[in-house]
């Protein structure tokens, strides 16, 4: 542990990141009152601040309406511990990101919990700074939580930010609306919304939190015109969503996702507002419930109807945010894009992966290729080089990632032809858990720890040398990206800009960063050929 602490102190000396001398004070005045923060746990140049309301309790009559502004209070509130993370309403499922620990994991035991017990009153946000006073206007980090839109809170101890905040930006989480509460659709809640479509609540939340960091980040010594709004799996499909955004316009200039994009993980059409809504209706229908109204009167413990995730509602999200994209419409920021190795042993692909199931076979792989890709399956069948079922899994494997890595470059080359830069990673480092390397390999979500610089992230991380090197590299590489729209420093090692979808190298996370030595150019081309048909509806 003395070792572990000694990087951690050493990490901004060795790549060039400063570190503060002074706390700010522990007592500071946002717009709705004052706030007593406490001193980091682990990193005493660090002051925290948890639990702050950032929009009122969306209860009762606002229960699926756009959040409301918090309200003030007398005095001192304590800002000492994690609010309520948000509940989802029917029971968590889905896919789609960090759920609260990853596969096999079993929370520590005694451990006194870290945050309430989940709670429709749960829309608030935490902030680390290591700033000495509020004029300091150091870079902040925005961060959003993956979980499928159903699990998450911004008070994991996954999200410490701790040791990103010691490294120099402000870093805030929050928590945002789930599941049925967070994503139900129907058409009355349209005609009462004043604007097309319903649904997409916990997008709001996400911008009522930028919108509360664009106001009062600067008391805790963050620039609010130096906002990077970052996130994982769920969290870098609500990224894209917000990049694509016209009512996110201005709240950010730089954004990051780690596996995931406005289409999810891999390519295909989002949901319209009009599938969404009559679904709602049918969910309505099937407990009995007539009116928004009573839905807004059932308890928590009744509210047995299903979100619908990120819909087209003509607002938030105008049309398809592929067609945005595709048109350069999108919000014009930098980004830094990338994903696993090994996304599929997390299940994130169908029939592919750690989650049970039939093994993939030679036909299972083909039937998949006929659905989705058409009279272009035989290309993608000889592509992965599937001729007997041998084959099969292992392609499979390959084939989810691929599509997933090239889900982040397209999103990345869609920004450099906005005129922003970009920069693309594939994570294939295999981090050590109870002490042996992890059987899944650097899978969907692995990465988390090694950017945040926490060896504390998730109970069963028992981190090397070599892990600890690594993640205070890559941590650097993202307070760079953070501060400056580059990740590239002193004692890095060069990480090119990504220009061009055929020919653009990425940063590869191995033990030891490296520009990754070949672009699988086939592969990229075909996932890209396929992306314009499925646009054209030409494909399923």
């Amino acid at each position: 542990m003395k070792r572990i602490g000694l990087l951690l102190l050493l990490s901004g000396v060795l790549f060039g990141v400063a570190r503060p001398s002074a706390l700010i004070p522990d007592q500071v005045r946002i717009d709705t009152g004052v706030l007593a923060g406490v001193t980091g746990a682990t990193q005493p140049t660090v002051r925290v601040f948890k639990g702050i309301p950032y929009a009122a309790p969306p209860l009762g009559e606002i229960r699926w309406r756009a959040p409301r502004p918090a309200a003030r209070w007398d005095g001192v509130r304590k800002a000492d511990a994690f609010g309520a993370p948000c509940a989802a309403g029917a029971p968590a499922a889905g896919r789609g990101g960090a759920r609260g620990a990853a596969p096999g994991q079993a929370p520590a035991a005694a451990a006194p919990p870290r945050e309430p017990a989940r709670s429709e009153d749960c829309l608030y946000a935490n902030v680390w700074t290591s700033a000495s006073s509020p004029n300091d206007k150091r870079p902040v980090m925005v961060w959003i939580y993956g979980g499928g839109f159903t699990g998450g809170s911004g008070g994991l101890a996954w999200y410490d930010g701790e040791n990103l905040a010691a490294k120099g930006p402000v870093i805030v989480t929050f928590n945002y609306r789930l599941g049925s509460l967070g994503f139900f659709a129907h058409p009355d809640l349209a005609k009462e919304a004043g604007h097309p479509g319903s649904g997409n609540y916990g997008m709001m939340d996400a911008i009522a939190a930028l919108q509360w960091v664009k106001r009062n980040i600067a008391a805790f010594g963050g620039d609010p015109d130096k906002v990077t709004v970052a996130g994982e799996s769920a969290g870098a499909i609500m990224v894209g969503a917000l990049v694509g955004s016209p009512q996110a316009k201005g709240l950010f200039t730089r954004a990051i996702a780690e596996s995931g994009g406005w289409m999810g993980l891999t390519m295909g059409r989002m949901q319209t507002a009009a599938v969404a809504e009559a679904n709602g209706v049918k969910a309505m229908q099937t407990i009995g419930v007539s009116t928004i109204a009573d839905l807004r009167a059932k308890p928590l413990s009744e509210l047995s109807i299903q979100g619908a995730g990120l819909v087209v509602d003509g607002f938030l999200i105008p049309e398809d945010l592929s067609y945005t994209f595709q048109a350069g419409k999108q919000n014009a920021v930098d980004v830094l894009t990338g994903s696993n190795k090994d996304e599929a042993n997390f299940g994130v692909c169908s029939g592919v992966g750690g989650r049970g199931g039939p093994a993939m076979t030679a036909a299972m792989f083909r039937n998949g290729a006929e659905r989705r890709f058409g009279d272009a399956a035989d290309a993608y069948v000889k592509l992965y080089g599937v001729m007997s079922d041998a084959d099969a899994p292992a392609a499979a494997h390959m084939a989810c990632a691929d599509e997933i890595s090239w889900n982040m470059r397209q999103w990345a080359a869609a920004q450099v032809a906005k005129g922003k830069k970009a920069y693309t990673y594939l994570f294939s480092h295999i981090q050590t858990l109870n002490g042996q390397p992890s059987p899944q390999g650097a899978t969907h979500t692995s990465e988390i720890s090694f950017a945040w610089n926490n060896p504390k992230g998730q109970p069963t991380q028992t981190w090397n040398e070599s892990d600890l090197k690594l993640a205070d590299q890559m941590s650097s590489y993202w307070v760079n990206f953070i501060s400056k729209g580059d990740p590239n420093g002193s004692g890095l090692a060069h990480w090119p800009e990504f220009k061009d979808l055929s020919n653009s190298s990425v940063m590869v996370f191995a033990e030891t960063p490296q520009v990754e030595p070949a672009v699988p150019a086939a592969k990229l081309a075909f996932y890209a050929g396929a992306f314009q048909r499925l646009l054209k509806g030409t494909t399923n």
